[in-house]
């Protein structure tokens, strides 16, 4: 109790990390339990051994190493050019100053609270205007432009309070816009830069409606719609579905804990300033 009173916000995040834990524990465990384990033990019971077949199976029926590549492709190049854009957004309207910034800031506000279901038709229409449907570079260009209207506002406001003084004496020293974008101003913001590329290929990764809209060929759909796809038909067993869920959870789990020094970088430096 005494604990609880001291250490308030530790106890809070071993409750939230507990919980987000436990159900992956869950699903990595009824991932490897055979069919008759499950029926005879429930969800909460251990294994006798590693049983893999369900794994085997749902790889080879959705053909996951293409739907894996898919995924990273579109994931990671949404990520890294929707922090490039948002750079350069922020760059013109934090330290460019650029005229109407209030009122360009609240149309990227207003792009953030626009439910994608709203963008459903209008991108198809032009995707098929545009000779673009069912295809990768579709989904991309969409989601870059919707994470980067995430990222345009956030960076504005950053560098809205970057030094005025450090880009002067740049440009006295005849360093042009580029170059004190490039070797000031992007050094500078390299911590928050990687908390968004972090969160850019999260949030793609676990987008749904609109890769099941726009990418129709299985050669082209993304893990999320195979999944979403596979389990409407209704076709897989209890131990199936939670290798279908380890399998979709897994890659995105490994990038956040390889990207993870950078996000807690990132969100230690905001705290510091």
């Amino acid at each position: 109790m005494t604990a609880v009173r001291r250490y308030p916000v530790l106890v809070a995040l071993c409750v939230a990390a507990l919980f987000m834990i436990v159900p992956f524990l869950i699903v990595a465990v009824n991932a490897v339990k055979s069919p008759a384990e499950y029926s005879q033990g429930g969800p909460l019971s251990l294994p006798d051994g590693l049983y893999l077949d369900g794994l085997k199976d749902f790889w080879e029926r959705v053909d996951y190493s293409q739907k894996l590549f898919n995924s990273v492709l579109i994931s990671g190049s949404v990520a890294v050019l929707a922090v490039v854009l948002s750079v350069l957004n922020a760059y013109a309207i934090g330290i460019g100053r650029l005229r109407g910034r209030t009122w360009i800031l609240a149309f990227f506000v207003l792009a953030n609270m626009l439910p994608q279901e709203a963008l459903v038709y209008p991108v198809y229409f032009l995707a098929k205007e545009a000779g673009l449907y069912d295809t990768r570079l579709s989904v991309v260009i969409v989601f870059t432009v919707v994470q980067a209207a995430f990222g345009t506002y956030l960076l504005s406001s950053v560098l809205g309070q970057f030094p005025r003084e450090i880009v002067e004496a740049a440009r006295i020293d005849g360093a042009t816009k580029w170059q004190v974008l490039w070797r000031i101003v992007v050094p500078v913001s390299r911590p928050t830069l990687g908390v968004l590329l972090v969160f850019f290929f999260i949030w793609t990764w676990n987008e749904f409606l609109l890769p099941l809209v726009m990418l129709i060929s299985n050669d082209n759909q993304t893990v999320s719609v195979a999944l979403g796809v596979l389990q409407g038909q209704r076709l897989m067993d209890a131990t199936m579905t939670n290798a279908a869920a380890l399998l979709g959870l897994l890659p995105a789990l490994v990038f956040f804990l390889l990207f993870q020094r950078a996000l807690t970088r990132g969100i230690a430096v905001g705290a510091v300033k």
